[in-house]
């Protein structure tokens, strides 16, 4: 299975590669014009003095797709790999207190932005042609340090640039402002990070300001389901896409919610998990960003039905899943899976037995690496009530 993970990575990154030769002068540039989706990137090396900037493909037009995952359903590994990998990643050392001055407020200005904006960056030395990957944020290409940039002119879209000039507001009620209105998370998630929202602003790390803003909605639905009714019985909702397998066990309780991650390393198959009831988390998240994921999009499920359950949430990876593309697939990935027709049963342990049959790891096997599975699996349904 690792061997035939590798083979897989290589093969998409190889294809990348020769993709390029079309660019090929890009990485014996010291300059670069293109289009941004618009997207801006701030790091968290070097945290509190992080790399800032623009993500610009070298190419002009609408180039939206290249960073807006919540459009990316039914695309292949390969195909969002390379949609990444082609955006070249300016940066400039800043502060994260500096959020004001005119680099800053241009880049505030293109993540407000309702359109994909030109750009012309020019660099200190040729690109790297290094590429980054991580597996809280979706991966992106080259890197080259700022020595000037030229921003085009952009229309702002109006709920975004209303909370931007509002300095009375708190960030957390700026994030839940922008998600009622119908902004998409991943935008919301970049005003966040580049230090649009609140009364004291910073630059915040991406893949920090991911997991904040799923946290911030999350905790606002959570209080929200708790005045709702319980649902009568269990339904098991599934989807798998990218590598990734997701079963979802809703079943009467009150809010309590544990996800429990399985992957392959090295031939061996390991586990992660985290659990919470009503008052939240207590403890440091194991498996971080993809909690929160997950746990926001089951929530816009019982939110928009009215109803209040117990979640119980497994994810296996599977070898396919060569090269991680960010936990904005875990969201959407339950986003569809609620979407799905249910399978109802009668009784917790059926649940969990239909929840496991799609995939390559047993009953037993999750129950073993469960807090809440054990928990569960003692009561009987009359005892949910």
């Amino acid at each position: 299975m690792v061997s035939d993970s590798q083979d897989i990575r290589n093969s998409i990154l190889a294809k990348w590669h020769e993709s390029l030769s079309k660019y090929s002068n890009l990485f014996s540039s010291d300059s670069i014009s293109g289009t941004s989706p618009p997207s801006v990137f701030v790091g968290s090396y070097n945290y509190p003095k992080v790399f800032v900037g623009p993500m610009v493909p070298p190419i002009h037009g609408d180039t939206s797709l290249l960073d807006s995952p919540e459009k990316w359903k039914g695309k292949s590994l390969e195909e969002i790999v390379n949609f990444r990998l082609n955006l070249v990643r300016g940066i400039q050392k800043i502060p994260i207190n500096q959020t004001e001055g005119r680099y800053i407020e241009n880049l505030q200005d293109i993540t407000m932005s309702s359109k994909p904006t030109d750009l012309d960056l020019i660099f200190q030395k040729s690109v790297s042609s290094n590429i980054s990957l991580d597996g809280e944020s979706a991966p992106f290409g080259p890197i080259g340090e700022i020595k000037s940039a030229k921003f085009s002119a952009s229309t702002s879209v109006k709920p975004i640039e209303k909370i931007f000039y509002d300095k009375d507001l708190k960030a957390q009620d700026a994030v839940l402002n922008l998600y009622n209105s119908g902004i998409e998370i991943s935008k919301i998630q970049k005003c966040f990070s580049i230090g649009m929202l609140g009364q004291k602003r910073k630059l915040v790390p991406t893949k920090w300001s991911i997991t904040a803003t799923d946290d911030i909605i999350s905790k606002s639905l959570v209080t929200e389901i708790l005045d709702y009714s319980l649902i009568d019985s269990c339904k098991v909702f599934s989807y798998e896409h990218l590598g990734n397998i997701f079963s979802v066990v809703l079943f009467p309780h009150r809010w309590i919610y544990e996800m429990i991650e399985a992957w392959y390393s090295n031939g061996i198959l390991g586990f992660g998990s985290d659990f919470e009831n009503a008052r939240g988390i207590d403890h440091p998240p194991a498996i971080a960003g993809a909690y929160f994921a997950a746990k926001l999009g089951v929530l816009e499920y019982l939110s928009k039905k009215q109803i209040q359950a117990g979640v119980i949430i497994l994810r296996e990876i599977r070898p396919e899943y060569s090269i991680p593309v960010g936990v904005w697939q875990v969201r959407e990935g339950i986003r569809e899976a609620m979407k799905q027709v249910p399978m109802i049963s009668e009784n917790f342990d059926q649940a969990l037995l239909l929840a496991s049959k799609k995939m390559s790891i047993s009953k037993s096997e999750w129950l073993s690496h469960g807090d809440i599975l054990t928990l569960i699996r003692q009561k009987t349904l009359s005892d949910f009530f």
